[in-house]
């Protein structure tokens, strides 16, 4: 069974939210607006990684950096010829 890896925003999600701290005490230790970590809970937006890297800090979370493969682009639908009308009679 393969353990999918999560992603840093899953484990700064999961951080945040297993830390137990409200909102405003993130704030306080790190001066992250407490209105952008709660956007940032709801999926409404994501952060700048300076404002990651503070939390992640504050909450004792470390994400390891690495290669990843790379995504298979979507091959586009070749364009089909277009019938031309015959001139024959």
């Amino acid at each position: 069974m393969s353990k999918r890896k999560m992603t840093a925003t899953e484990v700064l999600k999961q951080a945040v939210s297993e830390s137990g701290l409200a909102f405003i005490e993130l704030e306080r230790r790190t001066g992250v607006k407490r209105q952008c970590v709660m956007r940032f809970m709801r999926g409404e937006t994501s952060l700048r990684l300076d404002i990651a890297d503070r939390l992640m800090a504050a909450l004792g979370v470390r994400v390891q950096l690495g290669p990843i493969p790379p995504v298979e682009k979507a091959r586009k639908p070749r364009a089909r010829a277009a019938k031309i009308p015959s001139c024959k009679k």
